[in-house]
């Protein structure tokens, strides 16, 4: 006798799928607008690590390569991603905001912004996900309270 596996949703139709993409979206779109801008190369080369790493993610994700190598804690990784790449999207938009050189630096700045804004979110979703009660916090009862 079979017995029925629950079918999973596919990574690309998921809430965190979308943001995953959206994230990439954002920052390829911040990388090329400084690179047409002609920006400091370290802005150039956060936001290309940046847009490497999520998408190496979303190929691990989507071929469920995260369950074929269970030797690593790939949510753990992930939630360490999302926040160095908030940290790195944040410092690098903020400088490039400062002295407003050209319109593209800017728009790449306004577009790493909003990339880390999806990296926190990214993360919340993920850290929600590993909680044992994903629908809310822990609530503690006093012992006597059950008398």
């Amino acid at each position: 006798m079979q017995t029925l596996k629950p079918k999973s949703r596919p990574f690309c139709f998921s809430v965190k799928g979308h943001v995953k993409l959206i994230r990439l979206a954002l920052v390829v779109t911040s990388m090329t607008l400084f690179i047409l801008a002609q920006a400091p190369e370290p802005y150039i080369v956060v936001t290309g690590f940046e847009a490497t790493a999520t998408f190496f993610f979303i190929v691990l994700y989507i071929f469920r390569l995260d369950q074929l190598i269970s030797c690593l804690f790939w949510p753990l990784l992930d939630i360490i991603n999302s926040v160095v790449t908030a940290v790195f999207m944040i410092v690098v938009s903020v400088l490039a905001l400062i002295p407003e050189t050209t319109t593209y630096t800017v728009l790449g700045g306004v577009f790493g912004l909003a990339a880390s804004v999806f990296s926190i979110a990214d993360g919340a979703l993920i850290y929600r996900k590993l909680l044992f009660n994903p629908s809310g916090p822990y609530q503690k009862t006093d012992a006597h309270d059950k008398l």
